[in-house]
This record gives C-alpha cells, sequence and structure tokens, in this order.
C-alpha cells in the first residue's frame, strides 16, 4: 500500500477550459475505517462531461464541488480494508472516490462489481453509467420505430457509439456526426452506422439534408449547440429529441444564443426531452440485463480510452471537449490486482 493518499482538490472554478492551476496536488495520510466503513483503492477513475458542470459555482442535479474538496468523480476500486460484513479484502466495488487513490465509505452506499472474465473498466461504460445512459435516453424517451432515422452527435463518444448500435438494433437508419474522419471509419466499419459526418470538415446541415432524404424522427444530443439548430431545422412531424449533454457550451465564457429553429418544436408538434441517469437507477438491472445479451451475441461493441496516471486527471478531462477522446474515457489510478 502506497504511503500516501494522493488528491487533486478543486481550488478555482474553472473559466474555459479546465486548467491544472484549477487543482491542488496534495498527499495526505491513508483513512483508516471505523466499525461499519470500508476502505476502498481506486483503480480506474471515470472522466464525465458532467464533472464539468460539477466544478462550476452554481448547483446542477448535484451540488457543486466545494472549493478545496477533492475532485468528485466516478471510480471503480478494490476493498483494502472492511470493517463492513457485506465486503471483504479484495472485492471490487463501484463508488465516488474521486480523484484521489483511497477513500472511506460506508458499506450501504458501494456496489459490488462481480469477477466476470471481462475487462474492469466494462464497469464504467457498457456495464455501467454510459449503458444505462444509453439505453434509456434512447428507448425510454425517443421509443425508436423500425425505419426511422436516427441522428447521434459525440456519436464516437462513450454514450454516443452505444445509442447508434442500439438504434441499430431496432432497426433505425443511423446516422452519426463525430470529429475526425478515423471516428467517422470506425462508426461505420466496426458499429455499424449508416453514415457519418465529420463536424470539423463539412458542413453539417448540408449533409444532413443528404444523408436524410426522409428527415429526422429521432435526436440523441450529446453536444447542443450549432449541431443541435442543424438538427431541428429538418426534423419531421412527432420528431423525438433526447438531450443528454450539452457539452458544445460547457466550457462557454458567456451564455450562446438559443438554437435559431426551435419553433420547429412547435410546428412539427415535436417532443424535446432531457434526462438524468441517476433517474433510473432503478432500472438498472434490466438494462444490463438487455446490453449483456446483445453484448455476447456480438451485437454491441465499445473502446475505452485509458489515460496513464492521476496527475493526468485535470488536463485528461479537456479530452471529452476538444474531440480528441474516443469512446469512453478513464484514468489509470492503480494497477489491478492479479
Amino acid at each position: 500500500m502506497a504511503e500516501v493518499n494522493r488528491q487533486w482538490r478543486l481550488i478555482s472554478r474553472p473559466v474555459g477550459a479546465v486548467k491544472k492551476s484549477d487543482f491542488e496536488w496534495r498527499e495526505e495520510p491513508i483513512p483508516v475505517p471505523n466499525e461499519g466503513e470500508v476502505l476502498v483503492k481506486q483503480i480506474y477513475l471515470s472522466l464525465d462531461p458532467a464533472n464539468r458542470i460539477w466544478m462550476n459555482e452554481q448547483d446542477s442535479y448535484m451540488p457543486a464541488v466545494v472549493l478545496g474538496d477533492v475532485m468528485r468523480g466516478m471510480s471503480l476500486g478494490v476493498v483494502v480494508e472492511s470493517k463492513h460484513p457485506s465486503f471483504s479484502k479484495g472485492s471490487f466495488v463501484q463508488a465516488m472516490i474521486g480523484w484521489q487513490d483511497y477513500a472511506l465509505f460506508p458499506g450501504k452506499v458501494l456496489t459490488p462489481i462481480p469477477k466476470l472474465p471481462i475487462p474492469l473498466t466494462t464497469y464504467l461504460g457498457l456495464l455501467g453509467h454510459i449503458g444505462l445512459t444509453a439505453y434509456v435516453g434512447l428507448l425510454d424517451i425517443t421509443h425508436p420505430k423500425e425505419g426511422e432515422t436516427l441522428v447521434v452527435s459525440a456519436a464516437a463518444g462513450a454514450v454516443g457509439s452505444i445509442v447508434g448500435q442500439i438504434g441499430k438494433i431496432k432497426g433505425c437508419y443511423v446516422v452519426g456526426i463525430a470529429g475526425s474522419d478515423e471516428k467517422c471509419e470506425w462508426l461505420k466499419k466496426e458499429l455499424g452506422f449508416d453514415a457519418t459526418i465529420n463536424y470539423k470538415t463539412e458542413n453539417v446541415a448540408e449533409r444532413l439534408k443528404a444523408l436524410c432524404p426522409k428527415g429526422i424522427d429521432i435526436y440523441f444530443d450529446n453536444v447542443g449547440g450549432e449541431i443541435l439548430d442543424a438538427v431541428l431545422g429538418q426534423i419531421n412531424k412527432k420528431a423525438r429529441i433526447s438531450v443528454c449533454g450539452l457539452i458544445s457550451g460547457y466550457n462557454a465564457e458567456k451564455p450562446k444564443p438559443g438554437p435559431y429553429y426551435f419553433p420547429n418544436i412547435l410546428v412539427k408538434s415535436a417532443k424535446i426531452e432531457g434526462f438524468i441517469v441517476t433517474d433510473y437507477v432503478h432500472r438498472a438491472q434490466e438494462v444490463m440485463n438487455d446490453l449483456g445479451q446483445w453484448f455476447m451475441a456480438g451485437k454491441l461493441k465499445f473502446k475505452v480510452d485509458v489515460v496513464d496516471g492521476l496527475e493526468n486527471a485535470p488536463l485528461a478531462i479537456n479530452k471529452l471537449f476538444d474531440g480528441s477522446n474516443q469512446g469512453k474515457l478513464v484514468v489509470k489510478v492503480s494497477e489491478e490486482p492479479s
């Protein structure tokens, strides 16, 4: 066991992109569990767009991270000491460990992770909050029907890549929007998307018109901004829009104008609904059963983008916003136990 608990503590609210100077690197004693508590060592730290929201001063669906506190983050870890009867040393668990090596938890807040012959990172991706987000955001909110046209933004990201594949399972014609030719090729050749758009080199509105001749029935939105507007200009009557994220504006230093084509929500009798995945935790077991079956049947693939070292977390999170990540972004904090 390391002699210290390394931590990143948030010390200032980021303006624009996250900077290393927004955090302080601290080394604290490793905490000791009391009766009923479990000491967990972090293995993988999940980096998600929500992390950027939590750094802001205003509360969101969770309270803002208090300046001076360890930065919040979902993690996978291993129990190194337990004084709770439900957890033994060596057990894998999921918890909000945050940007640090170790954390103490009452046993009731830990989610046990079964030891299966799959990569541990799967539980932060396909069989974790990412898979749950993709599943409920598409199926529970938009109710796709065979033959409908589905457009997905940030399609090569953790959530978007799964959404598009579920859309194909449900018989949709799927168009993915991503930020490089390499990502677009991966979406088509590996994941089975019908068509793709590189938003950095192509005119999104023009390409949507060419690729979606029947209009757009469903849009899974991860980005907001100009891409949302381009889609709104081409939605069909009774279109459904699931708002999972608005990452194009998370680093904005001032509010951006709303979509110019928003009146189409009215004239097309369309539905737009945002959601927070924590509202669907009660569905997790059912969802994981479906995702697991599709995965075992070869109908779902996923990719994990691993950054090595807790010290790199403050800059690695910007990969979510500059388009340089592909699939689920995680930080490897320590080695997996053999």
